[in-house]
């Protein structure tokens, strides 16, 4: 895993986009999609949609961090 940004491509509503983000965020961002049951393209374009003026790299990153916290803030189920 690399601390430097690498780019992906992705596509929100039919257009083409790169957006760099660090190993680390890619390997969540696409964990939360796959919970949720959706392409990365269409958690995307749904952060995209509801960004409003920050860039779209800095929208995943806030959101995965807001999803991370958000588990962990979960109480912890045990297992009987």
């Amino acid at each position: 895993m690399t601390a430097r940004p690498v780019k992906h491509s992705l596509t929100l509503r039919g257009h083409r986009t790169s957006v760099s983000l660090e190993d680390a965020f890619w390997i969540e961002f696409r964990k939360l999609a796959a919970a949720r049951g959706m392409a990365v393209n269409a958690l995307a374009a749904q952060i995209d949609a509801e960004r409003g003026d920050i860039g779209l790299a800095s929208a995943i990153r806030v959101f995965v961090l807001e999803q991370t916290l958000a588990r962990a803030a979960q109480p912890r189920q045990t297992e009987d």
